[in-house]
Formats: structure tokens, sequence, C-alpha cells
């Protein structure tokens, strides 16, 4: 490393120290200890081996000075060209051990980026929904990318540069005062002079850094907002593009200016420094050839004294920030080991069995739940607040009882708020229930193992959610060995074969975020004909014809009938005409089964599903927009 590179290392190592500074434990230590420890072998040798590359760069600047010596005192020819040669031999041992090095060093660190990443993805994927209705997206992918590699960087660079920097220090100390310990003692005067400035320079342009962070996220959420396509939509209906325009711009030049201030400052502060390193060269060769000529040193000495001045500022500005870099290390993985250390709410059981075999009853018995409080799922960090909310814990369901037997409907219906899609996400085990037991085929769900749950219900949402893919992809998701006549039969049976065809590359037409190059009616077919190629036996519908026109409502309708054909079915009506033939209706308010019958029983009783049903069948015959009774809740 030479002068100016130490002098932007410092500057960087310092102003990364205004911005990570924070405690840390022991324990951090062992766990980090933990991810190493499967790459001991791998890491000792990059010891070693940047340990011997640090000794060999100190030995070229005194075989140099000795050559300057042969030449100076008229040494054989043989001499000189000895020592050339060993200065050579010196060199591709370096290259070699550098290209060595380098590649331990980028297996290491991509091996340990490998093993959190994995580690955290596997975590997050476990966690439950309500992790994910507070965390924001943005947060959680940068603990995947960010702070995984600032955690690499604490065993692909700076052990090795703690390494090999303390030998190189140590090394060039020792022959430099066997050289001249005067000359040594000027060098070392100066170095409060190099280091300093890196420390004032340094927390200025982390200001400025923080300044831009911040500037940047906004732009970056603007742009997320407004490119997605219901942000565009909205914009272009209500939003004043002006002023978003003009909001963008003040922000986007703040930027730019302080990409101006910080370029200036970072160039004044290493040309300074770099000064500095010119001057120390000066006083050497100075104060050197003074003693030179009253033959007080040899002019080889100089020399020597000369190159191994830069092998002794390099390193003692690298070691003057390695504890920075250490704690920045460690800070990006603390906040790796936050997500770690978020258990999640719902985990299998040792010993868990699968769904039994044959049609499948879902059963609740006194069944009470409450939305967990974000202290139990989340992390302030990740909802970008100071301090989590603590409230939580209310309960919504109050000992609801139910059973679907095999290859029958219940149909859920009630007020908006009131626990009909708390139910829903229930049986498939998105949430466990605090009390009383969720059932299928007789067994709680909690003691079935994860995969089979998965295999047994599938689910069609409200929004007919689809990844940004192709058709293909998003149908095989069900089941990703499905042929290619099962996807067509399903989409056949989906009333989409004709929508498929039409398109420009069938299967493999890409959707768009959420699906939204395809129509609400389209989207949801979609789900259910992925629903269908499951072969779930279980099937839960939460308002799968919500804001749908009668035309996609009537061909939703048809393929719905497809995938209830001999299922169990647990259904959350949005019209109520559409659940009359249920086998059960139950009525839902305030998270409690006030009602429970058929759609004939529940008209005669004259109570809550009586007022509901009249209500929406009086307005649906009139001139006005019908009243959905049922909504999501």
């Amino acid at each position: 490393m030479n002068m100016e590179m130490a002098a932007w290392h410092s500057m960087y190592a310092t102003m990364q120290a205004q911005e990570d500074r924070r405690p840390f434990s022991m324990a951090t230590l062992r766990r980090i200890g933990a991810f190493a420890r499967p790459h001991t072998r791998k890491l000792v040798l990059f010891l070693l081996l940047s340990v011997v590359g640090a000794a060999l760069a100190v030995a070229t600047p005194v075989l140099a000075g000795r050559v300057v010596d042969a030449i100076v005192n008229r040494a054989p020819v043989e001499a000189v060209v000895r020592l050339s040669a060993l200065i050579a031999v010196i060199a591709l041992a370096e290259a070699g051990l550098g290209l060595a090095t380098r590649w331990l060093s980028a297996t290491l660190g991509e091996g340990l980026i490998l093993d959190l990443r994995a580690a955290v993805f596997d975590h997050v994927q476990r966690m439950p929904v309500a992790f994910f209705t507070r965390t924001r997206t943005g947060a959680l992918v940068s603990r995947l990318n960010n702070d995984v590699i600032g955690a690499q960087r604490a065993f692909s660079d700076t052990l090795s540069g703690v390494a090999g920097n303390l030998v190189t220090l140590l090394l060039t100390l020792v022959v430099m005062i066997g050289v001249s310990w005067q000359i040594t003692l000027l060098s070392l005067l100066l170095l409060p002079v190099f280091v300093l400035p890196a420390r004032r320079m340094g927390s200025r342009l982390a200001r400025l850094r923080r300044e831009a962070a911040a500037h940047n996220a906004t732009m970056s959420t603007q742009m997320t907002e407004r490119f997605s396509a219901p942000g565009a939509t909205l914009v272009k209906l209500f939003g004043r593009p002006a002023e978003e325009s003009a909001e963008f711009l003040a922000r986007a030049r703040r930027v730019r200016d302080i990409g101006v201030r910080t370029a200036m400052t970072q160039s004044v502060f290493v040309t300074a420094l770099t000064l500095v390193s010119a001057l120390a060269l000066a006083l050497v060769y100075g104060v050197g050839g003074f003693y030179a000529l009253r033959s007080l040193l040899d002019p080889g000495a100089v020399v020597a004294l000369a190159l191994l001045l830069t092998r002794l500022y390099a390193p003692l500005t690298s070691l003057a920030g390695a504890r920075v870099e250490v704690m920045s290390a460690l800070v990006s993985f603390e906040r790796v080991f936050e997500i770690l250390d978020l258990k999640p709410l719902v985990a299998e059981r040792p010993g868990a069995r699968a769904v039994p075999e044959g049609p499948v009853s879902v059963e609740f018995d006194d069944v009470r739940f409450a939305y967990p409080s974000a202290d139990k799922v989340s992390l302030a960090s990740l909802e970008d607040v100071a301090r989590l909310d603590t409230r939580g814990g209310v309960e919504v369901l109050h000992g609801v009882s139910f059973r679907a037997e095999p290859g029958r409907m219940v149909a859920l219906v009630g007020s908006s708020g009131a626990g009909k899609s708390t139910i829903a996400q229930l049986i498939p085990r998105l949430y466990d229930v605090d009390a009383g037991a969720v059932r299928l085929s007789g067994v709680d769900v909690r003691d079935l193992t994860a995969e089979s749950v998965r295999g047994t219900v599938g689910m069609v949402t409200q929004d007919g959610h689809l990844f940004h893919d192709t058709i293909r992809a998003n149908l095989l998701l069900a089941r990703p060995e499905a042929t290619e006549e099962e996807l067509r039969d399903v989409l056949r049976r989906a009333r989409l074969t004709e929508i498929v065809d039409a398109l420009p590359d069938g299967l493999d037409t890409v959707v768009g975020e959420r699906g939204y190059r395809l129509s609400g009616g389209e989207r949801q077919r979609l789900t259910i004909a992925r629903v269908l190629l499951a072969r779930s036996r279980v099937v839960i519908l939460d308002e799968a014809t919500a804001h749908l026109d009668s035309t996609s409502e009537a061909a939703v309708q048809a393929a719905l009938g497809e995938a209830l054909d001999g299922r169990t079915a647990v259904v959350i009506a949005h019209r109520l005409s559409t659940v009359r033939a249920a086998d059960l209706i139950l009525v839902i308010e305030g998270g409690r089964v006030v009602e429970r019958g058929t759609h004939a029983e529940l008209l005669a009783a004259g109570g809550r599903y009586e007022q509901l049903y009249r209500t929406q069948f009086d307005e649906d015959a009139g001139p006005a927009v019908p009243v959905i009774a049922g909504t999501a809740d």
C-alpha cells in the first residue's frame, strides 16, 4: 500500500467510525466464531500467507539499499546481479502470494456471505405473516445485502490487514532502527500530522454521507411508490406531477451538491497527506544524505530508509483505523444477528406427522386468538421507528367452534373486521392459536408437518397475488413437477385457455409486478388454477370474487366450481347470494359465531343473517351500487 492509498484508507475507516459507534458483546464474537469455524483451515492458511507476504515486502527495500552500496563500493558485477536476481525472486514470490491470499480472501468472504445469507433467508421464511406486515421490505433486503457484505469485510479485508500490517510494521521498525534510530525517530514525529487530520475530515465526511444517504433513501422511496403500477395510477388520478418532479429535483440537486463537496474534501485531504508523506521522504533524504556525506551512513542505507518509510506509514495508518474497521464489521454482524434472534412464532414440533390420507375435515375447537404485539415479531430498525409499538395481544377471536365435514362447504359471513379472515389464516397455520385447537382430520395443526399442511390447504385470497414472473412459473409454485398437460388442464378448468393462448408468449408470458399486466378477473382465475394444480384437499376462499365486474365474477365463479368440487371448503362470502348452497353458514360478529345454520334456517330465524341478506337483496334490486355485507377483514 503506497502513501496515497494509505491516506484514502485512513479517511474511509475514520468516516465509518462516525457512523458505526455501537457497543458489542462477547456473545457476538462467539457467534462469529461459530460461522467462521467451518472455514478454519483456509483462515489459518490465509493469515500465514499474509504474514509471509508482509515479511517479503520489508526485504525488498533492504536489498535495494545493498544494491546501491554495491554500486557505490564498486563491488563485482556478480554481486549486483545476485542481489537483483534475489529482488526479482522476491517480487515473483510476492505476486504469487498476493494471488493466493486474494483467492483465499475471496473464498472466505464469499463463503461467509453465502452462509449468512442462507441463514437469514431461511430464518425470515419461517417468520409469521405479522413480521412482514410491519417490516419495511427495503430495510430487510439491506440486512441481506449491505450488512452481510459489511460482515464479510471482517474476514476478507480487516483480519488479513491487521495481521499483515502488524508484521510489516514490526519488521520495518526493527530494520529502520537498526539502520538509523535517529532518522526513524524523526520519521515517527510526523505521524500525527499524517493520522490526525483523517479523524477530523472523517467526521465531516460522515455527516455529508448521512445527509446524502437520507436524501437518497427518500428519493428511492418516492420512486418505488410512484413507479409501481398502483402508485403511478394514483399520481395520474390525484397527484401533482409538477410538484412531485420539483420535490425530487430539489433532493437530487442537494445530493449533487453534497457529492461535489465530498469529492473536494476527499481530494484536499488526500493531497495534504500525500504532501506530508513527500515531506517525510524529503526529511529522510536530507538528514540521511547529510549523514552519508559525513560518512556516518552508507548511501544504500539512505535509499533503504526512504523505501522503508513507505512500508512504515501505510501500516501505521491502517492499524490506527483497525479498531474502527473491526467495530464496523461487528456492527454489521450484530445487525444480521438481530434478524436471526427473532424467534418464529410458528415452529414445527419434533415428531410432527403428515396430514392423514383421504378427505380432510376442518375443526375449530373453542379457538381464542390475539395478534402478536410488535416486540414479538419485529425490530424498531426494520420499521424505521424509534420505539416499537407495544400495543397488541388483544383477543380478536373468542371461543370460535365449528366443523367443516370432508367435502362440505362452510361459509363465513359478517361485518368488516368481525374476524373472518383471521379464522381463514389459522387453518393453514399462518398463526398459532392462543387457546383451543384447529384440527385437520382430527389432528391439531401444531402436530402436523408444515410441508403436509401446505400440501393439504390451498388458499385463494382477495388480491390474487402473483410474482413478477411467467404464468408458468407462477403456476409451478404450487407443484414444480407438474407436466405441460397438467398445466393446460388447470388453465382449461380455470377458464383461462383462450386468454393464455392469445398472449404473445403463452405460458411463458411475464405477468408483471403483482400480476398487473392481467385484469383482476384473470389474476383471480390464475390463482384458482394454481390451487387446482396443487390438488389441495382443503380450499379457502377469502373474498375471491371481491371487486370484480359481473362478467369476471361469472368466469371466476365457474372456475371456483371446479376448485371446490369434492373438496372441503371454507368460504368468506362477499355476496351472500353466492353462499346460499353452503352446507353451513356461520355469522361472525366481534370474533364470535353469533349464528349458524343453512341459508333457509338462518333466514327463518330472522336474526343478523336475515338482516344482512335483506339489506343486500333490497339494494341489489335498486339502481344504486350494491352494498357489500361481508368485506375483507
